[in-house]
């Protein structure tokens, strides 16, 4: 990958298909390690009504309030994909549109969906290890990174 242009900061947009769980953490952690050096969203191909409360108490324990940074589900929309530089799928499959020159990764996660909060932490985490490293790609990999680790 090439060097990070700090005038131009990535824009990178997390998918699955509630956007209740998963992408909403993933969006939140990359937010909270990057900072304003990384443009980040998140959408679902058939968004639920609210956030995992699952997943909110485990955000919530690591320091994360996803009602505090206003995190509701959002439709996918072509838009957000076609402006997005990195775009990482959770399990939604072909539902999720395709732009040549778009950088596509598929992270192969358990649903949190109807899992109490002890099973979602071991996601939270392996989603938290997955940021890490993303965040030090697209920035660089002497880049010192915001927040505390899980």
């Amino acid at each position: 990958m090439t060097e990070p242009d700090p005038a131009t900061p990535p824009e990178v947009l997390f998918v699955c298909i509630h956007n209740a769980g998963r992408s909403q953490m993933a969006a939140a952690l990359l937010a909270r390690h990057a900072g304003d050096r990384v443009i980040v969203r998140s959408a679902g191909t058939a968004p639920a009504d609210t956030i995992n409360p699952a997943v909110v108490a485990a955000m919530a324990e690591i320091g994360i309030d996803l009602h505090a940074t206003g995190a509701i589900p959002k439709r996918l929309t072509d838009a957000a994909v076609e402006a997005s530089d990195v775009v990482i799928t959770m399990g939604c499959g072909d539902d999720c549109p395709y732009y040549p020159g778009t950088r596509y990764l598929d992270w192969a996660l358990d649903d949190p969906a109807g899992k109490d909060i002890d099973a979602v932490r071991p996601i939270r985490d392996e989603i938290h290890r997955r940021v890490q490293q993303l965040a030090a790609e697209l920035l660089g990999p002497n880049t010192e990174l915001d927040g505390d680790a899980v």
